[in-house]
C-alpha cells in the first residue's frame, strides 16, 4: 500500500505520524512511504533519516495522494479537500465537537479512522492512552505555572512550604489522564482530591495512591464544593466518541476565588467546564469570572518527541494490519479496529459520534453491535470509569 505522511499544521504541533523506525518496518513489509518534507524536523527526525529509512520525501499534496494517510491530529479544511472516497485517514479525530470538520470529511468520502475511538478488549481506548498519559501529567505541570502570579494566578506555591498550607489540586475524571494528573500532583506535594463516579475505580484510585489522595463520589453538589475549595481543578473526562459532559457549569466557575485555575484536558471533546473554550500554545490561557482557564487542543504537541514516541508505540501496529489488509478487510477481522471508524463513504459509521451531531447512522456499519454495545462494557468492566467521567482525552 501507498502511505502519506503530512506535516501537523497546529499551532506549535511537532509530532509526526511515523517516526523513521516505524517507516522502515513498514518499507521492509513492502510498502511504500511518502513523507512530506521536514514532517519530523521539530523533534529532530530529519528528511536524510526518513530516507535511508526507505521513504521518499515529497510535498504535502503528495503525501496527501497516497492510498493511506497517518498523521497525529485531525485535518484542516483545506487538508479534507485533498481526500477522496478511496483513501483512509488515520489520526485523531475528535469529530463530536466539530461538525464542520466532520462535514468536511463526509464531503471527500473517504474513510476516517479515529485513534481516540478504537477500542480494547478490556475496554480500554489503547490508542488513547499514551495522549492520555502525558496530558495528564502536563496539566499539573501547566497548572502550577498559571498559578503564578505573573500569569494571573493567585500565587499559590503547588507544594506549599514548611508552615504553609500546599495547593488544593481537584482532579475531576479518575481515568488515565486523572490517575497521571494525581500522580504528578502529589509528587509536588499538592493537596488532592479525585472525583469520579465509578465505585470501583474510586477504590482502585484509593488503592494506588494509598490514600494519600482524597476519592469522592462525583455528583453536582460534590463537584461544585470541591470546585469552590480548590486552587487548580483538572478536568479529565471523556464519553468516547462523544462530546464531554459539562461539569462544572458558569455558576460555579463565576463563585470560584480569583485567580484559581481550571486546565481543560477534555477540550478536543467540547470540554467538561461550561465556560471552556479551545485556545494553542500562543496563547494557552484566558481568564473568564477572574479564574484562568488553560485549554490546549493539542496539550502534547510540546512534548513532541516524548509524544511520538509513545504514539508510535501503539499506532504502528494497526497502520501495518490497514496497509497489509486494506481497512474493510481489517475491521471485519476486528471488531474494535470498526469501532475506530468514524466517518466512512459519505456517513458517520459511530454511534456517539452520530448521536453528537444528530446524523443519521448507515444502515450497515462495521459490527455496529460492537460498536453500540460500547458504552456499556465501559460501565461494566471492575475498573472502567463511568461514562460521564469516563478515561480522559487530549491527545490528543
Amino acid at each position: 500500500m501507498r502511505i502519506g505522511v503530512p506535516k501537523e499544521t497546529k499551532v506549535h504541533e511537532y509530532r509526526v505520524g511515523l517516526t523513521p523506525t516505524a517507516v522502515a518496518e513498514l518499507t521492509r513489509d513492502g510498502h511504500t512511504v511518502v513523507v512530506e518534507e521536514n514532517a519530523g524536523a521539530g523533534i529532530g527526525f530529519s528528511d536524510g533519516d526518513y530516507v535511508a529509512a526507505g521513504a521518499c520525501i515529497g510535498s504535502g499534496a503528495q503525501a496527501f495522494a497516497q492510498t493511506l494517510i497517518v498523521k497525529v491530529k485531525e485535518p484542516n479544511l483545506d487538508e479534507c479537500a485533498m481526500l477522496r472516497e478511496d483513501q483512509v485517514l488515520f489520526t485523531y479525530l475528535h469529530l463530536a465537537a466539530d461538525p464542520a470538520l466532520t462535514n468536511a470529511l463526509l464531503a471527500s468520502g473517504a474513510a476516517a479512522i479515529a485513534y481516540e475511538t478504537v477500542t480494547a478488549d478490556d475496554g480500554s481506548l489503547p490508542l488513547l492512552s499514551p495522549m492520555s498519559e502525558i496530558a495528564g501529567r502536563m496539566s499539573v505541570q501547566v497548572g502550577a505555572n498559571a498559578l503564578q502570579r505573573t500569569t494571573g494566578g493567585s500565587g499559590v506555591l503547588l507544594g506549599g512550604v514548611p508552615g504553609v498550607a500546599p495547593a488544593r489540586v481537584v482532579v475531576i475524571g479518575g481515568g488515565m489522564a486523572g490517575a497521571n494528573a494525581a500522580t504528578i500532583a502529589l509528587g509536588l506535594g499538592a493537596d488532592v482530591t479525585i472525583l469520579d463516579k465509578s465505585v470501583a475505580r474510586l477504590r482502585w484510585l484509593a488503592d494506588r495512591f494509598d490514600g494519600r489522595a482524597r476519592t469522592i463520589m462525583a455528583n453536582a453538589s460534590t463537584t461544585r464544593e470541591s470546585v469552590l475549595e480548590a486552587d487548580l481543578v483538572v478536568g479529565a473526562v471523556l464519553v468516547p466518541g462523544a462530546k464531554a459532559p459539562k461539569l462544572v457549569c458558569a455558576d460555579d466557575v463565576r463563585d470560584m476565588r480569583d485567580g484559581s485555575v481550571l486546565v481543560d484536558i477534555s477540550i478536543d471533546q467540547g470540554g467538561c467546564f461550561e465556560t471552556s473554550r479551545p485556545t494553542t500554545h500562543d496563547e494557552p490561557t484566558f481568564v473568564h469570572d477572574g479564574v484562568v482557564h488553560y485549554c490546549v487542543t493539542n496539550m502534547p504537541g510540546v512534548v513532541p518527541h516524548t509524544a511520538t514516541l509513545a504514539l508510535n508505540n501503539i499506532t504502528l501496529p494497526y497502520v501495518r494490519t490497514i496497509a497489509e489488509k486494506g481497512w474493510r478487510q481489517a475491521i471485519s477481522d476486528d471488531p474494535h479496529l470498526a469501532n475506530g471508524v468514524n466517518v466512512a463513504g459519505g456517513t458517520v459509521w459511530h454511534e456517539a459520534v452520530a448521536q453528537s451531531l444528530n446524523a443519521p447512522l448507515p444502515a450497515t456499519q462495521p459490527d455496529a453491535t460492537h460498536s453500540a454495545n460500547l458504552m456499556t462494557t465501559l460501565i461494566e468492566l471492575p475498573y472502567a470509569p463511568s461514562p460521564a467521567l469516563a478515561m480522559a482525552t487530549s491527545d490528543a
